[in-house]
């Protein structure tokens, strides 16, 4: 079996209502520090994500200072991090990077079958 190929990496931001504010507090610090492509901001879950969130696209040359970066700086607040290799259910559960504590994800939604 031929290794999957990573064309870069999402990094989801959760929050709540109680940490919203610190949320858009790190997306800001997140901005200024890096030359990055930013998600929207989420007050709901989205897709396996199962609380509120925002996506960090990360180039794989970035990887390294990005997550060296986000365990110093994401205070309170989760973060998941995963390759993107065209496999996402693999990418979500087996390849992912988190930062914080871990909360279990919605994957039902990668292995439904499609009507």
């Amino acid at each position: 079996m031929e290794t999957p190929q990573i064309r870069d990496w999402h990094a989801h931001v959760y929050f709540d209502a109680a940490t919203r504010d610190a949320a858009w507090a790190l997306r800001e610090r997140i901005e200024k520090a890096f030359d990055i492509q930013m998600g929207r901001f989420h007050e709901k879950p989205v897709g396996p994500h199962p609380m509120f969130s925002y996506q960090v696209t990360v180039r794989t040359d970035q990887i390294g200072a990005m997550i060296s970066w986000l365990v110093l700086n994401h205070g309170e607040l989760i973060v998941f991090t995963h390759p993107n290799t065209g496999q996402d259910l693999e990418d979500h559960r087996d390849r992912a990077v988190w930062i914080g504590r871990s909360v279990p994800l919605a994957l039902e939604i990668f292995t439904k079958k499609k009507d």
